[in-house]
């Protein structure tokens, strides 16, 4: 087939916005494609969650493909392995994709594509999506340069697609993969019409609020954006969200009054957030190792020989005996999303409270963050377990969090019903409760809800501690210099002594700001 144009879908599951595709179709006959990889299915850090949501998109991305006249084609297999066997079906083409800063099975599978279009005669193009810089970074460039990036045009979706004689092939179900039905009441639809659905209502409706209900999860999962699994997967670009945002905030520009004061201070603060995405996943570009390694090489054995199994498996199950961090992690199962407030915390209370190393139980929440983006996920992993060196040490104390951001318990008592009749005046102690109370309430500590399998203060102390003490080493403190010079952020923020909601604030060789707080969808 004569000048034929493959454009490989991974995670920009979209036609707006999709330069491969527009550049594709400028210069001869497309055929877009998706390769179900197996080996990634069957990885650690890969769930049925995930792939309800890359279902659902590559349904409608399908359809609309096919509205333009050529309907996605999907395989099952290994990539190599698919487009030689379309290169020896086809002969000779063009392939065109986004470039994609993932794990390391989809960082080696990608070598090995190129290195099999290099060795094939197949030219190959990647663009760039987030603003991610490969090869030799300057840092103190870098935001210059994402911002050139999103002030680019978007590109629109083709006119129309020639239609060719490919067989489009089923999108696999959860059955076809060996994948266990989710457990999710609640999961987010994917695809791109749901993409600029949540977007909209998110700028025009659900947002106003968004700045000062961010971070309590009674009010977050209607006032954030919920565009997380949307810029993960794909669904819409960062630029575009961007583009919106800012058109959204002009508009306001020319209003007054008291509502429009909230949603301009919300829409600003917002815009902010959006510069971090790949401010995060540049660090895991730039650095493929903090996927298995810690950004300080120290860290890595702190924790490393003092795993407790009880400990890990109550906090997976949401039976630690702090009703916050429970029902955080039963809404996140059954979810697949928590605020940024509410994911440090329970990272917090694994890293520090259980003293568990980050890389013990980072693939529980990948699996579960239905949003799972890799360069997010391993950056902020290490940042609030204190192994970067380089920011702030927060160890969140979890009753505290629970009086300040969920007074009434109503998160609470949704997702933790043993406690549904304890009263507020125990909700977020429940273990002080006198025995009377206990039994009027139909829970009694140690049988209907575990007692604290820590206790906080205790936990906290020496996990301040050990992680001081590691930071005040030499070779640490130069470590973490270089950590600073190579991935800390040039944006200079105001310094505290003390963060918000009680949290104490430690600062080595410090990033210069509370990145922890300002990455929030």
């Amino acid at each position: 087939m004569p000048n034929l144009q493959v454009v490989w879908f991974k995670r920009d599951l979209r036609t707006h916005d999709h330069r491969p595709l527009h550049h594709a179709a400028l210069n001869g006959p497309v055929l877009p494609i998706y390769i179900v990889e197996p080996d990634i299915v069957a990885a650690d850090d890969f769930s049925a969650g995930h792939w309800q949501f890359i279902r659902s998109s590559l349904s409608e991305l399908r359809r609309a493909l096919a509205d333009l006249g050529q309907p996605l084609v999907v395989r099952v297999g290994n990539a190599v392995d698919t487009f030689e066997k379309l290169r020896s079906d086809a002969g000779p083409f063009t392939l065109w994709s986004h470039q994609e800063t993932g794990n390391r099975a989809t960082f080696d599978r990608d070598i090995d594509v190129r290195r099999w279009a290099a060795t094939s005669g197949i030219e190959m193009h990647e663009c760039r999506q987030h603003g991610v810089v490969r090869g030799a970074l300057d840092r103190d460039r870098w935001a210059k340069q994402w911002q050139a990036f999103m002030d680019e045009p978007e590109t629109p979706a083709p006119n129309a697609l020639q239609s060719l004689p490919v067989r489009p092939g089923p999108i696999p179900t959860l059955a076809d993969l060996d994948l266990p039905r989710g457990r999710f009441e609640a999961l987010q639809a994917g695809g791109e019409e749901a993409a600029h659905r949540t977007l909209q209502s998110f700028l025009f409706d659900r947002g106003r609020r968004y700045r000062r209900e961010m971070s309590s999860p009674v009010t977050a999962f209607q006032s954030c954006s919920r565009l997380s699994p949307h810029l993960c997967w794909g669904t819409i670009s960062i630029r575009t969200v961007r583009n919106a945002a800012l058109n959204r905030k002009d508009e306001l520009s020319n209003r007054s009054g008291r509502e429009t004061a909230d949603w301009r201070k919300s829409i600003s603060s917002f815009i902010s957030r959006l510069h971090w995405n790949g401010h995060f996943i540049q660090k895991l570009e730039s650095a493929p190792r903090i996927e298995h390694e810690s950004f300080i090489p120290a860290f890595d054995a702190v924790r490393e020989n003092d795993f407790d199994t009880e400990r890990y498996e109550a906090w997976k199950a949401g039976e630690t005996g702090y009703p916050l961090v429970d029902a955080c992690m039963r809404a996140l199962r059954a979810t697949g999303y928590l605020n940024f407030r509410m994911r440090a915390m329970i990272v917090s209370f694994a890293a520090y409270d259980l003293w568990l190393d980050w890389r013990s139980f980072h693939d529980v929440l990948a699996r579960r963050w239905i949003d799972y983006e890799p360069g997010i996920h391993f950056s902020q992993l290490q940042m609030q377990s204190g192994t970067t060196g380089i920011n702030a040490l927060r160890i969140y104390n979890p009753t505290k969090q629970a009086r300040d951001l969920d007074p009434d318990g109503t998160f609470i008592r949704r997702w933790v019903p043993e406690l549904r009749r304890v009263p507020d005046t125990y909700i977020h102690t429940p273990w002080l409760a006198p025995p009377q109370v206990q039994v009027r309430s139909g829970c009694r500590i140690g049988k209907q809800y575990p007692k604290p399998i820590v206790r906080h203060e205790t936990a906290a102390r020496r996990a301040r501690k050990v992680i001081g003490e590691v930071r005040k080493r030499p070779e640490v403190q130069q470590q973490a210099k270089q950590v600073l010079d190579q991935h800390g952020s040039r944006r200079h923020r105001s310094r505290r002594k003390t963060t918000q909601s009680g949290v104490k604030n430690h600062r080595s060789h410090s990033d210069t700001s509370g990145q922890q707080q300002t990455f929030e969808f």
